[in-house]
């Protein structure tokens, strides 16, 4: 029952953590309450895509005789079909990851993990049974679950968090959806393309309120164009009934009260850390803000106790998990290691158009004292976007005036979630504006609109 490392968590923090120390030479396990590759795989960013692959198609085929394609016969999606390939999908990737486990000799522990006051992990299995483990080093990973208002409680039936909406059992005709982040601006590109008539409540200025001012101010036009509802610098402040339709009651931007119906209220505002009931205080954990404190390598105050993913301040993003995980388990071995520099993280939103980010606003660059330059090129000019369709959208570059410096990338359009990595790689590597214009890029392609807005911040660009 002794390890060199234990993980707790099995999701796309814990399972690399885990890989990653026994590709290194440790003895691992991993422990686990659920499925593995925890909420990312089995309740997250996997089974979502395929909701929103269905939609896109979906999408396609009602207008296929843009693209002079005559289908007979109407279009209909099948909400049954396309919830039950999501969860095919899922499955298979928890399959992969159980497979990876296994062959990287990584033990699996099943149960519900807590720090005991000597340093050691309980873990209370299915059956109520409880045993202790030890281990060197005790890496949490233990994730976060859906955030819940006071003044909307979620029933799992009428009122749902994102996992039931991955699961409903039909098709709504009607969805309130509360929070315009990354979750809720998905789930409502979702339902909207399959008919359901879709409200979007946002209590900042303007959707995917993280975002660059004018990538929200893009897909705040393109939603509406997509027939949702969309309604900014206003709150959900209570809901009525539970059988049949509910009547909710928003303040909208005038401070007056909106009583909307809808069949379904998607409650997406952000996460909460699981950092409850996991042994933190009874170890002497320091938390702040309900989150775990720790230093650039993820230790915390606890010597052997390390904290990584959701449960830290910072995006709660699955790739950010990943990368701490990586980071904590080298640097435990004494390897040469470099923090996590967390202005190149990018963030990805899969709606149709796809947003894609990495490092300052031009807001956030202004208020930092930069003197910038800024290049923006609308994919309305690129060539392979109009053979697409796909010409919605643009590519907005941020560069400090005196050096070059690339400070952030905006995207907003068909696919730039799959393009967003080429300025990540610019920045690591300290890649300035003039290089990237020099960087040939292939023709026709949407990753031209980099090249060009890079150019069209030094006022060389040639296609606008």
């Amino acid at each position: 029952m002794t390890y060199d490392l234990i993980v707790v968590g099995s999701g796309p923090g814990g399972y690399v953590a885990a890989i990653r120390g026994a590709q290194l030479g440790m003895n691992v396990a991993v422990v686990e309450r659920a499925e593995l590759g925890g909420i990312c795989l089995n309740w997250g960013c996997i089974p979502t895509k395929s909701l929103l692959k269905s939609a896109q198609v979906y999408d396609y085929m009602k207008h296929s005789a843009d693209y002079g394609i005559a289908v007979e016969g109407e279009i209909k999606p099948d909400f049954e079909k396309i919830v039950e390939r999501s969860r095919g999908v899922a499955n298979k990737m928890s399959a992969g990851i159980q497979y990876l486990l296994k062959k990287n000799k990584v033990t699996v522990i099943n149960g519900f993990g807590k720090l005991t006051v000597d340093k050691k992990l309980e873990v209370l299995a299915e059956d109520g049974s409880k045993t202790n483990y030890e281990a060197k080093h005790i890496i949490l990973a233990t994730g976060a679950r859906s955030r819940e208002l006071p003044n909307l409680p979620q029933d799992g039936k009428k009122i749902i968090g994102y996992r039931k909406a991955l699961t409903l059992d039909k098709l709504p005709k009607s969805m309130i959806v509360v929070g315009s982040g990354a979750i809720g601006s998905e789930f409502a590109y979702f339902y909207s393309s399959l008919g359901t008539q879709v409200t979007l409540v946002e209590f900042m200025p303007t959707i995917l309120p993280i975002e660059d001012e004018e990538v929200s101010k893009q897909m705040g036009r393109s939603f509406k164009k997509n027939k949702i509802k969309v309604m900014v610098k206003s709150s959900v402040e209570s809901v009525e009934g539970e059988e049949g339709d509910l009547k909710v009651n928003i303040k909208n931007k005038k401070g007056e009260i909106e009583v909307h119906e809808c069949e379904i209220v998607l409650s997406a505002v952000g996460i909460s850390p699981n950092t409850e009931n996991i042994g933190l205080e009874e170890a002497g954990v320091e938390t702040k803000n309900g989150r775990v404190v720790v230093d650039d390598y993820f230790r915390t105050n606890v010597e052997g106790v390390y904290a990584i993913g959701d449960i830290l301040e910072g995006p709660a993003l699955a790739h950010v998990a990943s990368a701490e995980g990586i980071c904590c388990v080298e640097k435990i071995m004494g390897m040469n290691v470099e923090p996590i520099d967390y202005t190149t993280i990018p963030g990805c939103t899969y709606t149709t158009p796809e947003v894609a980010s990495m490092g300052l606003t031009e807001k956030a660059a202004k208020e930092a004292g930069h003197e910038i330059k800024v290049g923006k090129f609308p994919f309305s000019a690129s060539g392979k976007a109009s053979a697409a369709g796909a010409n919605e959208g643009f590519v907005k570059l941020i560069f400090d005036a005196k050096y070059g410096e690339l400070l952030g990338a905006h995207m907003v359009g068909a696919n730039v979630t799959e393009m967003i990595a080429e300025l990540v790689t610019a920045r690591k590597l300290e890649t300035t504006g003039h290089e990237l214009i020099k960087a040939i890029h292939p023709h026709p392609t949407m990753s031209e609109a980099v090249m060009e807005a890079a150019a069209a911040a030094y006022d060389e660009v040639i296609h606008i």
